[in-house]
């Protein structure tokens, strides 16, 4: 099939695509139409009053405060591609190079991390012996992952099956799930090592061992120093991520958004994608080729009045909710030294917090002079009932534990709550067929492309590559359905 980028813009200036969502998939998606094919006739319809979907910045107080992500990788280039390609590279900030690392709560105490512990495996030896975090006998046992016999079937894991059979039970608890926990606020039990950390188990097949693999790619790359994730690849924009939609959503043409515009009904009519919406603008339009960038759930409902089948494999994609509470203290509150980037908590600790951000010490900007802001996050897989707390009791619970784990003193100073309810999706052991059922089941209507975090990636990055990929699908063929040729 011929590529998104030689389609002839005389062609493409005839399509008319709807993108339905207008989070940073759907914008990512209609961004790539119109860079690709800039007369292409481009629709976008938000149900909500913004643009964003879960990632929000919100400024109150001389405080730069995010309701959602707030960073992204750049080991992966789709995001920072993107930056370059608006000119928003410059508004890009890099971590703090002088508080890189993180905790892992320890019978109550933030120990750190061991420098070189990536994820799930160890780039260094001495910082892992001297460690409070493990026991000798954990110890001994992650030193003896080299010897452990690779696994022979090809089936789909569990990542806490994984962890376990290569580094043991104790690295497990202490070290992995919690760091697991932080990003995908899921269960290992049932997350999908494929899906989720394909690279681990690539690593395992090709060196036997995640030391070997790791001692490999070493002599290539140079070893890391730092704690937990690699903070030096991370980067976020100097004034939040509203910034950074707002400069996506500026180089769209005029009047092809609609906010307040929420899709009643998706449906085909000779050979159109007729979309139906409420609100302000309600009504209906034709499309020759559809985006789907919302949810699992909202692309189920949108699809089930058509596709059935489609929309049960869908709906099948667990979700997990979170909430985040912003708090912010003069420094002097805080005991702590507050000499990294935050924390994680397993779950054998029995907190009633997931982790917590230390937002103004990683980034600049986040807090004024004097103050410091912390972000906290409450809920997932293991205390779902917590994320859905009044505001009152959800403000307490992570004041408290907060309080208690850094020595804080008095009542925070402002306080900000943002809930995101079922906004993570969870790859579960199985997940990979799943989504090839899906696509597949969804390339059987044409013109309709369906994007998101809900197929080969959560973070900031994959969402913008899987919308620019619809785009680039719903560019390759022509309003007639035949592929254009160059």
């Amino acid at each position: 099939m011929e590529t998104a980028a030689s389609v002839p813009v005389s062609t493409a200036s005839s399509l008319r695509v709807a993108v339905i969502g207008g989070g940073i998939t759907g914008l990512a998606a209609a961004h790539r139409l119109v860079e690709l094919a800039p007369d292409v006739s481009v629709t976008l319809f938000e149900s909500a009053s913004r643009l964003g979907g879960v990632l929000e910045t919100v400024h109150r107080e001389g405080y730069l405060i995010e309701g959602g992500a707030d960073n992204w990788i750049t080991n992966v280039p789709w995001a920072t591609d993107l930056c370059d390609r608006i000119g928003f590279s410059e508004q890009l900030v890099e971590t703090n190079p002088d508080h890189r690392g993180a905790f892992v709560i320890r019978r109550g105490k933030l120990v750190k991390i061991p420098p070189g512990f990536v994820v799930m495996a160890p780039t260094r030896i001495w910082p892992v012996v001297t460690t409070r975090i493990l026991s000798p006998g954990a110890k001994l046992r992650l030193a003896a992952e080299r010897f452990v016999r690779r696994r022979s079937s090809d089936d789909d894991e569990s990542l806490a099956a994984f962890v376990r059979r290569r580094l043991g039970r104790e690295t497990y608890d202490r070290l992995v799930q919690p760091m697991i926990g932080g990003i995908y606020t899921g269960d290992p039990e049932r997350l999908s090592l494929r899906s989720t950390m394909r690279r681990f188990q690539d690593m395992e097949r090709k060196y036997g061992s995640l030391t070997k693999g790791f001692r490999s790619q070493q002599k290539h790359a140079g070893a890391g120093g730092e704690s937990g994730a690699r903070y030096s690849l991370f980067v976020a924009p100097r004034d939040g991520m509203a910034s950074f939609l707002s400069a996506i959503a500026a180089r769209l043409p005029d009047d092809s958004i609609r906010l307040n515009s929420p899709v009643t009904r998706l449906q085909r009519q000779e050979g159109q994608w007729r979309v139906e919406t409420e609100g302000p603008r309600a009504g209906v339009a034709s499309f020759d080729a559809v985006v789907l960038a919302t949810s699992v759930a909202a692309t189920g409902k949108i699809v089930g009045g058509f596709d059935s089948q489609l929309a049960d494999e869908l709906q099948a994609i667990p979700q997990e909710s979170c909430s985040i509470v912003s708090l912010a203290y003069r420094r002097e509150q805080i005991a702590h030294p507050l000499d990294g980037f935050g924390f994680v908590v397993p779950r054998v600790e029995n907190r009633q917090i997931l982790s917590g951000s230390f937002s103004s010490v990683k980034y600049p900007g986040r807090a004024p002079e004097g103050h410091v802001l912390i972000r906290v996050f409450v809920g997932g897989a293991f205390q779902r009932e917590l994320a859905a707390l009044p505001d009152d009791a959800l403000q307490r619970t992570a004041a408290d534990d907060l309080g208690e784990l850094l020595g804080i003193r008095g009542a925070p100073e402002l306080v900000e709550i943002s809930r995101r309810p079922g906004a993570m999706p969870q790859y579960y052991v199985g997940h990979e067929a799943r989504v090839a059922r899906i696509h597949e089941r969804a390339a059987q209507h044409e013109g309709l492309l369906i994007a998101g975090n809900a197929f080969q990636g959560v973070g900031i990055p994959h969402c913008i590559r899987s919308g620019e990929e619809a785009a680039e699908q719903a560019l390759a063929a022509s309003p007639t359905g035949e592929t254009p040729n160059a």
